[in-house]
């Protein structure tokens, strides 16, 4: 591994034993086993080598529950949310670390313009990710530029984050995604209505 590569492990893993705000850039090269210098030269700050981490997570976190959604070919979009949400929520105690580093991170990323610019970057590419599945499902050539495909899609991240959230401040009462299935069975029937033969 170089440098990038060590000092992203040891952020990873850092984010998971301290939390956001309590990592010093001493902490991630004594981890890393680099030097400070290599952090800036790699990614500007401790700011934005943290939360190219945080960023790597949740991609690698969104891979995963496409998979899921998607690893049954015969199931239904109404079904491939639901798959995806329920391993959402199932995932939520072994992640709990790293969602607490998440929000740090996003309260921090209001008063830096480059971090905020990262971030909203990485839901760039969620959004685009989540908007292609959503044509995929669909399965009648509908691109995923479609403005519907990209409105599912802001709407899926928007769920995943806010139940996060939730959980996060409230486990025993955060919503199950038995409890989400009729919204989104609705919302897939308002977004993609079918039309008659």
């Amino acid at each position: 591994m170089g440098h990038r590569e060590q000092l992203l492990a040891a952020a990873r893993r850092l984010l998971e034993d301290k939390g956001y705000a309590h990592i010093t850039a001493r902490d991630l090269v004594a981890a890393s086993g680099t030097n400070l210098h290599s952090i800036g030269y790699h990614f500007g700050s401790k700011a934005g080598l943290l939360n190219a981490a945080i960023g790597e997570v949740f991609e690698e976190w969104t891979e995963k529950l496409a998979q899921i959604a998607m690893a049954d070919p015969a199931a239904t979009p109404v079904e491939r949310g639901r798959r995806a949400w329920a391993a959402m929520l199932d995932s939520l105690p072994s992640t709990r670390e790293l969602l607490l580093s998440y929000v740090e991170a996003l309260a921090q990323a209001e008063r830096t313009v480059s971090l905020r610019e990262q971030f909203a970057e990485q839901y760039r590419r969620c959004r685009r990710r989540v908007a292609a599945l959503v044509a995929e499902s669909l399965g009648d050539g509908t691109s995923p530029e479609d403005p519907r495909c990209q409105a599912v899609a802001s709407f899926v991240i928007a769920i995943c984050d806010g139940l996060s959230v939730q959980w996060l401040l409230d486990p025993g009462g955060a919503p199950t995604s038995a409890e989400l299935s009729e919204g989104l069975a609705a919302m897939w029937s308002a977004s993609f209505p079918r039309t008659a033969s």
